[in-house]
């Protein structure tokens, strides 16, 4: 399966982040990609809570995730949506996942779990949980029979997800970003391949890049990498642009035989 990595600078409003994207998804799957995969916060990036509120919209209703699907169902491509930032049914906001199948239907969805409230050595400051609400459970879903496990971002920093997610039968893990400039530059790509080791899976992690409308720095370097932790394929920048890379799911069979971590590992009790 080809796959196609969309690497973005998601503005501040709808109509400019459906603009944005939409030729970089057209791009994909001109390039031969069964699957589109967008980064975290593809429909909207601002960081002012003040701002961000009065736009966000249901996911249904969200006007990137139904230019998403109408692009699905015209390139005939699965597209998943790295997250959206879009408005709970209690009236709080959600980073949720949303997977949409060729014939347009979303077909699975996933909260991202983990909040990434830190401070950070250069000063920078976050505070997720101020403004989204964590999800509560993983999700596994298929693509043309290809398992997909699914994370957002600061979930790459907690290896008992991804685990999960490979016992159930995950062979492709997902992990688009919006990782900041510092720590990308010194965990990102370590992480994803530690990841891809750990469980014997493919990791595919398109990402934000460069500095954006609100005022952030997001670190870019899209990610392919393989079962055995090699790079399959990188975007070496922050620029907007799309990565193709062939996937082929023999090679996690292949892998997990070599070092059957998963299969050896044991319960044990706490120090």
């Amino acid at each position: 399966m080809k796959i196609g990595l969309v690497q973005t600078r998601t503005p501040t409003s709808h109509a400019a982040a459906l603009a944005h994207i939409e030729p970089l998804v057209r791009e994909a799957a001109a390039g031969g990609a069964r699957l589109v995969a967008t980064p975290e916060g593809s429909n909207i990036l601002e960081k002012d809570k003040a701002r961000l509120f009065p736009q966000l919209k249901a996911l249904a209703e969200d006007p990137v995730v139904l230019g998403l699907q109408r692009l699905a169902q015209e390139l005939d491509v699965w597209i998943l949506c790295g997250s959206a930032l879009v408005l709970r049914d209690d009236g709080k906001a959600a980073n949720r996942q949303a997977l949409i199948a060729p014939d347009g239907r979303i077909i699975a969805t996933y909260d991202k779990l983990h909040m990434f409230d830190v401070d950070l050595p250069n000063g920078e400051t976050a505070r997720e949980s101020a403004t989204y609400e964590p999800g509560e459970r993983a999700v596994l879903s298929a693509v043309d029979g290809v398992h997909l496990g699914h994370a957002i971002c600061y979930d790459v920093r907690f290896p008992a997800l991804f685990r999960a997610l490979a016992v159930a039968g995950a062979q492709v893990l997902a992990i688009p970003a919006a990782f900041t400039r510092p720590t990308g530059e010194a965990h990102w790509e370590v992480l994803l391949r530690a990841r891809a080791i750990e469980t014997g899976s493919y990791v595919i992690a398109p990402a934000q890049g460069g500095f954006h409308e609100d005022g952030r720095g997001t670190w870019g370097r899209s990610l392919v990498v393989g079962p055995w932790g090699e790079v399959l394929g990188k975007l070496d920048h922050d620029e907007p642009g799309v990565l193709l890379a062939d996937i082929e799911p023999e090679a996690v069979a292949k892998a997990r035989a070599a070092i059957p971590a998963l299969a050896n590992a044991r319960a044990f009790t706490g120090p």
